[in-house]
């Protein structure tokens, strides 16, 4: 398949992504990301590898586009966490150790 990534054309098949992705280990994903063969890889990754460009040179959409095209999965961005629980004070935390008074 014929994309163009960066102002430049890459003739891409599933096989030749494969082949260049073999033996690279996946950095940490914080963003999108690409699943090719067993591993999870960030979609900048991805995109220097098979493009030989550095990072700053495409997009992000530019190389989902493409890997999307050629059949691979693709997953948005990492859900944010949960709002952490509030922290209690050492006063609130002793109060609520002992508990409620008793009615009698």
């Amino acid at each position: 398949m014929r994309c163009v990534i960066a102002r430049f054309p890459f003739d891409l098949t599933k096989s030749g992504v494969l082949e260049s992705m073999k033996g690279i280990k996946p950095e940490e994903v914080s963003g999108e990301s690409v699943i090719i063969g067993r591993r999870t890889y960030p979609v900048k990754q991805v995109g220097q590898v098979i493009t030989r460009q550095d990072r700053r040179d495409f997009s992000v959409g530019e190389v989902l586009r493409a890997m999307t095209q050629l059949g691979f999965t693709c997953r948005a961005g990492l859900p944010r966490t949960a709002v952490p629980a509030r922290v209690l004070s050492p006063l609130q935390r002793a109060s609520s150790m002992l508990g409620t008074p008793a009615t009698a």
